[in-house]
C-alpha cells in the first residue's frame, strides 16, 4: 500500500487578486507576493505537481501518467484530465468564461475545455460570487457589454462556507473578495476575460480582455445547472456526500470522525484527495489541512482515521 498512496507537492501561482491566506490558513510555504492559486494536483505544463514520497519521489505527475499507466486504471485520455486547486480571492477575480472541449481544441492549440466546480472552504460573512447573467440573447449580451451595464448584466449570489457550485464551460462567473475555494476542473489553463473592473497591473496597464471569444462560448440565456448533493454514506465515523458526478469528474466530500475502512465510488480508477479541514491519517500516513494525495487505482479500500474533511475527485 505504501506505493499506492502518493503525496503531491503543489505549485503556487501569483495573481493580481491573490493574498497570503494560503500561508495563513493552510500553512503552505508560499513565495513572496500576492499568491492566488495553489495547484495542488496538476499535470498541466503551466504548473506541475511533484511526487513527494515513495519510489517515484521527485517525479512530475505527468511522468507517472505517461510511464506508469497501471497506477491510473482504465485511462483513455492522452493527458491527465483533472486539475485541483485552492484559490485565495483576496480581491475580486475578473469576470470570465471558459470554452468547451470542441472550441478549445479549435482555437487554443488543442487545449482541453474547462468545466469546473467549487467547494467553498471559507469565506467572509458578506461574501458573494458572480454566477450567470441576465441577457436573453447574444445580441443583448453584446449590447449590455458595450454599454458597460455590468450591474444589470451580471448575477450575484451570496455564498457560505461549505457551499458547492458546478460551473460548466460557457458559464459567466467570478469569485469575489473574501472567498477561499477548493476547485476541481478539467486540466486546462484557458480563460476568457470579459470584464476586469478597469483594474491596472503593477505596471499601470489594463489586463487583456477577450470579448469576442467570451461572447462566442457563453451559454445564452444563462442556464444554471445545480446538482443535488446526495448522502452516500452516513455513520458516526464517516459521512460521504456526493456533490457532482458527470462525464468530467465525480466529486464528493468526506467527513472523518474516528476510524473507518472505506473505498471509492469508482474502484477501478484512481482518486485525488484534498484535505480541507482538520487532521488525521490515511493508511497510517499523517494528513492535515492542505495536503493533496493521489490514490492509485489498485489501492482498494483505505483506512481513514482522525477528525478531518476532504474533497475527493475521480475522473
Amino acid at each position: 500500500m505504501t506505493e499506492q498512496l502518493f503525496f503531491l507537492d503543489p505549485v503556487f501561482q501569483e495573481r493580481i487578486w491573490g493574498g497570503r491566506a494560503l500561508e495563513e490558513k493552510f500553512g503552505y510555504n508560499i513565495p513572496e507576493g500576492n499568491i492566488g492559486e495553489c495547484w495542488g494536483i496538476s499535470a498541466h505544463p503551466n504548473g506541475e505537481s511533484t511526487i513527494r514520497n515513495g519510489i517515484y519521489a521527485g517525479k512530475k505527475l505527468s511522468d507517472l501518467w505517461g510511464c506508469t499507466p497501471e497506477l491510473f486504471g482504465k485511462q483513455v485520455e492522452e493527458v491527465f484530465p483533472l486539475l485541483v486547486k485552492v484559490l485565495d480571492a483576496d480581491a475580486d477575480l475578473s469576470v470570465q468564461v471558459h470554452p468547451d472541449d470542441a472550441y478549445a481544441r479549435a482555437h487554443e492549440n488543442g487545449e482541453l475545455g474547462k468545466t469546473e466546480c467549487w467547494y467553498i472552504v471559507d469565506c467572509a460573512d458578506d461574501a458573494d460570487i458572480i454566477f450567470g447573467h441576465n441577457a436573453a440573447t447574444k445580441e443583448e449580451m453584446q449590447q449590455m457589454i458595450e454599454a458597460g451595464q455590468w450591474e444589470q448584466f451580471l448575477r450575484r449570489q451570496p455564498v457560505a462556507k461549505g457551499d458547492f457550485f458546478y460551473v460548466p464551460s460557457g458559464t459567466i462567473h467570478a469569485l469575489c473578495k473574501g472567498t477561499i475555494v477548493l476547485e476541481v476542473q478539467q486540466s486546462s489553463d484557458t480563460t476568457y476575460r470579459l470584464y476586469d473592473y478597469d483594474r491596472q497591473d503593477e505596471d499601470g496597464n489594463l489586463r487583456d480582455l477577450h470579448i469576442a471569444k467570451s461572447i462566442a462560448v457563453s451559454t445564452v440565456p444563462h442556464t444554471p445547472v445545480n446538482p443535488v448533493p446526495v448522502i452516500v454514506t452516513e455513520t458516526d465515523e464517516l459521512k460521504i456526500v456526493e456533490l457532482v458526478n458527470n462525464d468530467f469528474f465525480a466529486v464528493a466530500k468526506y467527513t472523518i470522525s474516528g476510524t473507518v475502512i472505506h473505498g471509492f465510488a469508482k474502484p477501478d480508477t484512481y482518486a485525488l484527495i484534498s484535505v480541507v479541514e482538520g487532521q488525521g491519517s490515511i493508511e497510517g500516513k499523517p494528513v492535515k489541512k492542505g495536503d493533496h494525495l493521489l490514490v492509485a487505482a489498485q489501492a482498494g479500500a483505505l483506512t481513514f482515521a482522525g477528525s478531518f474533511e476532504a474533497v475527493v475527485a475521480q475522473p
